[in-house]
């Protein structure tokens, strides 16, 4: 049974405080995910200080004159912070995993042992970017949304061209508005980009629930990550869009009875668990009144009922027009040894 890679977005969800990051490993940990990522970045090396907030951070955030400058300076995580939720995780029997927004960032996570890389949608046309990352040699998810098809090729080259191979990618299609609204989701292009670039794929969901994942683990999909928090109520920009714990597990746990689902043969034949409802399930040809020796048998004297242990419906015509070899009660259940 091949296993989905279940990413538990973090992000920013830690509102800048290292408890409530902790806080978070421990709701990811629970929930049986593979990762917990964050995000990872020096907020002037991220944005300029006139960036303005996008609708939905002003929205979730109810700071309409805060920048993005200001308030993701709050979101930093430390060198030090770091260090002790790898250490935290490794505590706790999960991975981490965190996104960088900049080449500074990009060493950083290097440094740290990182065994993969997330490319975030809003890099993945950014060259020096993609080539920094690259040059590390190591795994590469990349999160294709706002992006079109030729964004995508292109951003593959550049990644192909620093010397990753293509089995080294996996890419997962995305929406970025948060939430995603349902007629916006297209999972079908997931499989659109698996056809055109030949490449694993997997969906970054930014929907309100998890049905979406969960389908998208249906259709083929190796990699999933989802935004959780501890309470969508908190203060913060990604709060509203993500899961809150119960949801994640939730989630994970449907994952978990897809990849199940279809890990069967392909063929259609009956499963070994359904095998011994046959004869409870299906009907067989009886009697439908007393019948005597010698007599002919005619139509109006079967009835097809259950159980399903005896002769075959399928095979009722070849019983009309056969003699009796002895006497039978009504709603008998017909046997070969009764025919003559």
């Amino acid at each position: 049974m091949n296993k989905t890679l279940i990413i538990a977005e973090a992000g920013v969800n830690h509102n800048g405080d290292i408890n409530i990051a902790k806080q978070l490993i421990d709701a990811a940990a629970k929930a049986g995910v593979d990762y917990v990522k964050f995000q990872t970045f020096i907020a002037k090396k991220l944005v300029s200080e006139a960036t303005k907030k996008a609708d939905y951070q002003i929205e979730n955030t109810g700071k309409q004159e805060e920048s993005q400058f200001e308030m993701l300076k709050k979101l930093e995580l430390s060198e030090t912070d770091h260090h002790e939720l790898i250490a935290y995780c490794k505590s706790k029997n999960i991975k981490f995993l965190s996104t960088a927004f900049d080449l500074d960032s990009v060493d950083l996570l290097n440094s740290l042992g990182i065994d993969l890389f997330k490319v975030p949608s809003g890099e993945i046309t950014n060259k020096p970017y993609l080539q920094k990352i690259a040059s590390k040699q190591k795994p590469i998810i990349l999160s294709t949304g706002m992006a079109n098809k030729t964004e995508i090729q292109d951003a593959i080259d550049v990644l192909t061209d620093a010397g990753i191979e293509k089995s080294k990618l996996q890419i997962l299609h995305c929406n970025t508005e948060y939430p995603t609204p349902m007629q916006d989701v297209n999972l079908l292009a997931m499989l659109d980009i698996k056809n055109t670039f030949g490449v694993e794929v997997g969906y970054s969901d930014h929907t309100l629930g998890i049905e979406v994942p969960i389908a998208a683990v249906a259709l083929g999909a190796v990699v999933i990550e989802k935004h959780f928090t501890l309470d969508r109520n908190m203060d913060g920009p990604d709060h509203r869009a993500s899961l809150e714990p119960s949801e994640l597990k939730a989630m994970v746990d449907g994952i978990r009875n897809i990849e199940r689902a279809i890990s069967g043969t392909g063929i259609k034949e009956p499963s070994e668990s359904e095998k011994k409802n046959k004869s409870i399930a299906r009907k067989s040809v009886h009697t439908n009144k007393a019948l005597k020796t010698g007599h002919t048998i005619t139509a109006d004297d079967l009835i097809c009922i259950r159980p399903g242990s005896g002769i075959s419906p399928m095979l009722i015509d070849e019983l009309i027009g056969r003699q009796l070899q002895n006497d039978l009660p009504s709603f008998h259940l017909i046997q070969k040894e009764d025919i003559a």
